[in-house]
């Protein structure tokens, strides 16, 4: 596995970003096709939330999900199935009453978070560890929260991506560990260029990955323009990788691109450098998962 790096395809997100991009999948059809469309390409994880087929906003419709999954797992295509966990924690101040949420606001407590990963049972879901100045709003994962999720998560059997989007993210992550709450070898992934997270370059995930737990697997990406160049950098690293439209619509300076180009690229980039990606089966060795019956 030394030469080989897990490629996650983050095939939509939760962003306004469907009205600048066609290729951004909005129903379950179209969000499952870019799953198998991508693992085709080379993705080992396809990395899903939902939207509101009539809005293309996000939406946290168990039932959305669970057309989503059950077509990905009808298929003839092997890719490991990562439910995000991390919808419902956007805060954004009524600068008129400051304790309360205003326009924009949603928030999801634990549980319902998990709703969707207890209910479907997929082999990853991710844990944003830590709460951050997103933008102009804040995301929200206090301390607490994040015990009582990293329990459920747990419980369920299934294995949880440790999102970190600052340094002070690995610690809380890191504390989750020690207490028990996360087990095996630990996954973190590095959430880098998120105004107002962690930068990306080379330096950060030199820094961070100093500091995660020893064995542990770590993978990274960048937004934007940056998506490319921390595929190479991470990978060169020693870590695996993310691509998709979640976090980058673009295959160069004005051309928006699909999930699978974007793999297709991060592909070339592996290969140019001697790598190759890992295949999902690989992967699933690698990182201790346990396959569900689907």
């Amino acid at each position: 596995m030394k030469n080989k790096r897990i490629i996650t395809a983050a095939l939509t997100g939760a962003g306004d970003t469907t009205e600048k991009s066609r290729h951004v999948p909005i129903t379950p059809k179209e969000i499952a096709d870019a799953a198998i469309e991508s693992a085709k390409a080379g993705a080992a994880i396809a990395h899903i939330h939902v939207r509101d087929p009539k809005t293309g906003k996000l939406s946290h419709d168990v039932d959305l999900f669970k057309e989503t999954v059950e077509r990905i797992r009808e298929s003839d295509t092997d890719v490991i199935i990562n439910i995000t966990a991390g919808g419902g924690g956007d805060f954004v101040p009524d600068l008129e009453n400051p304790t309360q949420g205003g326009p924009g606001t949603d928030i999801q407590t634990p549980k319902e978070r998990h709703e969707p990963v207890g209910k479907l049972l997929p082999e990853l879901t991710t844990l944003d560890c830590g709460s951050l100045n997103f933008g102009n709003q804040v995301y929200l994962g206090p301390e607490d929260w994040l015990r009582e999720h990293a329990k459920m998560i747990k419980e369920s059997g299934v294995k949880p991506e440790m999102e970190v989007f600052d340094t002070g993210h690995i610690r809380l992550a890191n504390q989750l560990i020690s207490e028990g709450l996360v087990e095996g070898s630990p996954m973190y992934q590095f959430c880098l260029g998120i105004p107002w997270g962690a930068d990306a370059d080379a330096e950060t995930i030199e820094y961070m990955k100093r500091r995660v737990v020893e064995g542990s697997h770590w993978s990274a990406f960048g937004i934007g323009r940056m998506q490319l160049p921390i595929v190479a950098q991470a990978a060169l690293l020693g870590g695996n990788v993310r691509v998709g439209l979640e976090d980058n619509l673009y295959l160069e300076k004005g051309v928006l691109g699909t999930n699978a180009q974007l793999v297709d690229q991060a592909v070339n980039i592996l290969n140019s450098v001697k790598l190759e990606p890992m295949t999902a089966a690989e992967a699933r060795e690698l990182l201790s998962l346990r396959k569900f019956n689907s």
